[in-house]
Formats: structure tokens, sequence, C-alpha cells
């Protein structure tokens, strides 16, 4: 049975009061179904959105001479959602594990990455690992967070996924080549094709609030992606952390982030398979979106 928090259980029973006085069917429940679908898409980002929403409001609103650095602050911050979200049971435990673990990953990559000159954080702070804020890690954890609460609030459901141990080697693979392309070639093309081989015939299936629908995790995995991307031209425009190339005034993110975000997304979907474990369709009759209500 697909379990709810008492949001979700509010949005549910607003849309079919909403419902009652409109036609279920045609353009109004199709307008139903959407507001639903970006209201729990939303609380999905929680954590994600947060924590722009900190990055942002303290760019404009942070005392240049306070005692307490902005970095230390996000970083103080980021700790007390995650908890305050395990304490209210917005996440399992298994989650949170989960995310710790791409927490780390994340913190490892960022130590590298700036010591190599990808990047750069250009404040200072007290909570930091050589020249890497502890908030930073956060943000490769929100990504999990918001993949393992979607997959929980959409009751996902999968068709022709592939192994989980071939699912788990290129996860290692794209890790892997973040660090050695520095040091020879970059293989990212070749890991692009290996994803298209392994999740070329998988779809995602996803019960929004009536019906379920569809989609090609491939298309999934790129929408995603592509709102990592445009969070990440908020925090460089907000110098949470810049580019070599903003150093001098921001530019936007090179689309070519893009790919990297993409593979990145991977591997925290990936380490969240392990505590959501990809399920298949009770049903054949659930595919369509156009199906009776449930």
């Amino acid at each position: 049975m697909k379990r709810f928090t008492s949001l979700e259980a509010v949005i549910d029973t607003a849309a079919h009061r909403l419902l009652d006085r409109l036609p279920g069917r045609g353009l109004s429940g199709a307008a139903v179904e959407f507001l639903v679908f970006g209201l729990k898409q939303g609380w999905a980002c929680l954590f994600g959105g947060a924590m722009l929403f900190l990055i942002l409001a303290t760019k404009f609103l942070w005392p240049e001479h306070a005692p307490l650095a902005r970095y230390d602050f996000l970083f103080l911050a980021a700790l007390s959602i995650q908890i305050a979200m395990l304490g209210l049971k917005l996440e399992t435990r298994d989650e949170a594990k989960v995310i710790l673990v791409f927490h780390i990953v994340g913190t490892a990559m960022e130590l590298f990455k700036t010591s190599a000159g990808s990047w750069i954080y250009p404040e200072d702070s007290l909570f930091r690992i050589g020249a890497v804020p502890l908030f930073s890690g956060f943000m490769y954890a929100a990504v999990g967070s918001y993949l393992a609460r979607i997959s929980r609030i959409f009751d996902m459901r999968y068709s022709n996924y592939p192994p989980l141990w071939a699912t788990a080697l290129l996860c290692v693979a794209i890790y892997v080549n973040f660090f050695a392309h520095h040091f020879t070639i970059d293989i990212r093309y070749g890991l692009f094709a290996a994803t298209a081989v392994l999740y070329w015939r998988t779809t995602v299936h996803y019960r929004v609030f009536r019906f379920r629908h569809r989609m090609p995790l491939l298309l999934g995995f790129l929408l995603v992606a592509l709102f990592i991307w445009f969070a990440e031209n908020i925090g460089t425009w907000s110098r949470a952390w810049i580019y070599p190339n903003q150093s001098g005034g921001w530019t936007p993110v090179s689309i070519e982030k893009l790919g990297s975000w993409y593979l990145l997304m991977i591997i925290s979907f990936v380490l969240v398979t392990l505590t959501h474990r990809p399920r298949p369709l009770e049903s054949p009759d659930e595919t369509l979106a156009g199906a009776r209500g449930g």
C-alpha cells in the first residue's frame, strides 16, 4: 500500500474536493492532475528547495561582518533541516543512510575538484575540510533526498529495469571517471552510451493522483539533470561557489555541465535504489495515464 505523509494526504483530499465541483474528465480533470503533480514535486524538493532558498536569502541578507560566516550558517541550517526531516519522519532512517553516503561521496569529489581548480568557494568559513565548506556536501545530499522522496510520493514502478549489478558497475565507472579524466582520457561519451544501452527499454510508471502515468526513464534522468543545472546557475549567481570563468563576474554555467549533472544524478539514483529497490508494475493496466481512477 502506498504510504502518505500528512501533507500528501491533504493535497489528495483537497484535489478530490475540487473535482467534486468540476467535471472529472477533460480539461478540468487534467488541470487538477497537473496541479497535484506540481505540488507533490515541490514537496519532494523540500530539502533542496530549502537549501536553495537559504543560499539566495543569505546572498542579499547576510551581514558582511557577521560573527558567523555565511557558509557556516548554511552548514548548520542544512544539518538542522536534515535532523528535522528525520524527526518528523519525512525521511526514513534507511533513506538518511543512503543520503549520508552520497554526502560523503560528494564531499570527496569536492575535495579533489577544488584542488584541481575546477571550481572554488570564494568565502571563508570555519566548518570546512581544506578548501571545501561542509555545507557543499548537503547540495549533493539534496539530490539524493529528492530522488528518495519522489520514489515514495509517486509510488514509482518500473518495467524492463536492468540488473542492479549492472547499474552498480555503471555507477562506479561514472564516479571513477570524474577523477580519472584529469589524468587520462575522458570516457564520458562511452558512459552516456552505456547509460543508454542499460536503460533504453526502461519505463518508469508513477501515480500522481488518480491515474498512473509513464515516461522513459532516460527522459526522466534528463529532466532531473536539467532542473539541477538551473539550480546550479542560481547557486553560482549567488556566489555560493563559482567556476574560474565566473571570477570576474557571473556568466551562465556552461551547458556542457548538464552532461556532468546527468551522470552524477545517475550515481544518486543508483544509490537510492539500494533503499527503494525498483519495483515492477502490479498489473499491466496500471500503465495507462487515461485509465480509470484508483
